[in-house]
């Protein structure tokens, strides 16, 4: 008799912890995103107590900036009025080193900083070395010709004069260093003596000189302490809500972050937007795929084809016009009024005339796009591939000798890949402990669970 009372006794218990253990995973099926969502929202947000706060201050993993120059194999040709060739050239790469200062928090929940950034060339990774001769336009020759067509003959006489006098020409045989970070050109004063508001430049001249050891303008952006909705978001930059290089009120709006972070939980319907101020713009990159990226789930956000696209193309792009061709952005508004042009490298998603002005261009999707990687639970950034083209209009000028019979052409000068991924910046270092320890952190930012569960598991 009290077999079968204990016996009961024993089924109604296993009963009873059988429907408490149903009510409680029930219980963790609803509650645990909400954990993990709350605890994303404590540790992304920019707040000296969260996780994330010391990787934004100073991004603890290296990345690097490589940069492929054209190298122009015919310049004599071009003079006569022939089709440029060129060759491409490197990489040449460099560590890039960030860090944040005058971190300054404000009363309406944003805060201000300043990014300094210094390179130092990696010989180990790149093909070639900084003394190596590139043969490239004379920007300061043939840019200021171009900005000179329309004055007074007199005016462009005297510039054939003193291009003469100091033995310039249109094109020039120099190091990559020197093309890099600057070299003396006489002209250089010349130009400051006489034209002083045609260049900014003082000193050395050179496409990277005032990158080196600088900051990139000051960032106020929101914490998402107070406002979550807004967190990572750009408030201001340089003291503005808007520039003032375009000409509609849309092209000139500062949208989206700084392009370091972004706001989690993101879903196929979200899109990514941060400020250049290197492209004196805001870029918009657009959802293409879900994927995984060394085992972690990822959203891969890509640029579209209207994003360098001509106003006739794509209306909304108007006010970044005058354009030449789609597929090319004209940034001589915000780069002291020189025939500037930036795109995609080789003239990628352009119009076709663009590369077959040009021999040795090669345009495709898998070498010269433009995409980022994003682990949707966290925003952070996880695979890179941010590629652009910068390029110098030229032609020949009636009244400047040195641009003879040069036939109109958007020459590319040279292309560059940012790499700026926080967890796998390499494929190549699968399995290092500055990997594993980034991940680890990584995961940190939304739960406790053990290391190498949650990246992996974590859908939307």
């Amino acid at each position: 008799m009290g077999s079968r009372v204990r016996a009961r006794w024993a089924v109604a218990a296993l009963g009873g912890a059988g429907l408490l253990g149903a009510v409680l995973g029930a219980v963790m099926i609803v509650s645990l995103p909400s954990i993990i969502r709350q605890q994303v929202y404590k540790n992304v947000r920019i707040d000296p107590s969260s996780l994330s706060f010391g990787m934004w201050k100073e991004i603890p993993v290296p990345f690097y900036l490589s940069i492929y120059f054209f190298d122009v194999i015919n310049p004599k040709e071009i003079l006569q009025g022939k089709k440029p060739e060129v060759q491409e050239r490197g990489p040449y790469v460099y560590r890039e080193l960030r860090h944040k200062s005058n971190i300054t928090f404000n009363d309406n929940d944003t805060v201000s900083f300043l990014e300094y950034r210094s390179f130092q060339f990696q010989p180990d990774k790149s093909r070639g070395s900084e003394s190596d001769y590139i043969v490239m336009p004379n920007i300061l020759v043939l840019g200021a010709s171009v900005m000179m067509e329309n004055k007074p003959m007199a005016l462009k006489l005297l510039m054939t004069l003193a291009f003469s006098t100091l033995g310039e020409r249109a094109f020039m045989n120099r190091t990559v260093g020197d093309i890099m970070w600057g070299y003396e050109d006489p002209l250089v004063h010349v130009i400051n003596k006489y034209f002083p508001s045609m260049f900014p430049v003082k000193g050395k001249f050179g496409l990277f000189a005032g990158l080196n050891n600088s900051d990139s303008g000051l960032f106020t952006v929101f914490t998402g302490v107070k406002d979550f909705s807004r967190v990572h978001l750009v408030d201001k930059w340089n003291g503005l809500s808007k520039v003032n290089f375009w000409h509609s009120d849309q092209c000139n709006m500062i949208n989206g972050t700084s392009g370091q972070m972004w706001a989690p939980f993101m879903t196929p319907e979200s899109s990514l937007e941060f400020y250049s101020p290197e492209a004196c713009r805001s870029m918009k990159l657009i959802y293409q795929e879900e994927g995984m990226f060394e085992g972690i789930p990822i959203f891969r956000f890509k640029a579209p084809k209207t994003l360098f696209a001509s106003g006739t193309d794509y209306p909304p792009n108007e006010g970044f016009c005058p354009c030449l061709r789609s597929g090319i952005q004209n940034i001589s508004t915000c780069r002291f009024n020189a025939p500037l042009f930036l795109s995609h490298p080789h003239f990628y998603n352009a119009d076709p005339v663009l590369a077959e002005a040009v021999l040795g261009l090669h345009p495709n999707e898998t070498e010269h796009s433009l995409f980022l990687d994003i682990h949707p639970l966290t925003g952070i950034p996880m695979n890179c591939s941010v590629k652009l083209q910068l390029s110098l209009y030229i032609k020949s000028i009636k009244g400047i000798g040195q641009t003879a019979q040069i036939e109109p052409v958007v020459l590319p000068l040279l292309w560059f890949e940012e790499e700026k991924c926080y967890l796998f910046w390499s494929s190549s270092k699968k399995g290092s402990q500055d990997k594993e320890a980034m991940q680890a952190y990584s995961e940190s930012l939304m739960t406790s669970a053990p290391k190498g569960t949650v990246l992996q598991e974590a859908r939307l």
